[in-house]
């Protein structure tokens, strides 16, 4: 007789290609994280709750947004857990069910406009994601500040040749970009 995963727990191993069951809580992920003294809960805190099936929560901390992908959680597991994967997983479902904190709003945009430009011109453009994401933060929060916080960066970067004005030639095969986020599954950008 098998017992079948729950759908949330489920779909978490999908995204991070993973079985938090192998988790036999250990903490050397925890141990080794260079964020986990900031973090509301601590990765094998994390890797527990979506064991026990109480992933939204676990995906309503801040701690999966803390997560500085450096891999060392997954590095040290003696299991083989894709512990920053399963972090990942849960940024992903967070902003799938609307429950990421108001905190990380200004990340999430930042990565969906990233993403609009790429799958538009197949690379980034510097310009045109700034100038789109400053705008999605003004409508986000009505504020001015908001929207020119760090334009003066602009300049700065202008002058060291980190910025330009015309954007660069799109990639040739716009199709296998196409075909990248069909696989991926991205929707709504």
């Amino acid at each position: 007789m098998s017992l079948q995963k729950p759908e949330m727990v489920a779909r978490v191993e999908a995204l991070a290609h993973t079985s938090v069951a192998d988790c036999y809580q250990c903490g050397k992920c925890t141990a080794g994280c260079p964020q986990a003294g900031i973090m509301d809960l601590v990765p094998s805190r994390l890797i527990r709750l979506v064991q026990t099936n109480e992933v939204r929560e676990a995906a309503a901390a801040n701690a999966p947004w803390q997560c500085v992908s450096c891999l060392t959680c997954s590095a040290r597991c003696p299991k083989l857990v894709n512990i920053a994967g399963v972090l990942d997983a849960l940024k992903q479902i967070s902003v799938e069910e609307g429950i990421t904190s108001k905190k990380y709003a200004a990340t999430v945009d930042f990565q969906k406009e990233f993403l609009r430009c790429v799958r538009r011109n197949g690379r980034t453009n510097e310009l045109e994601l700034v100038g789109f994401y400053k705008i999605r933060r003004f409508l986000d929060d009505f504020s001015i500040k908001a929207a020119l916080s760090d334009s003066s960066l602009g300049p700065k970067m202008l002058v060291r040749g980190k910025l330009h004005f015309a954007p660069g030639s799109p990639v040739k095969d716009k199709a296998v970009v196409k075909r990248i986020f069909e696989k991926c599954g991205v929707k709504g950008l």
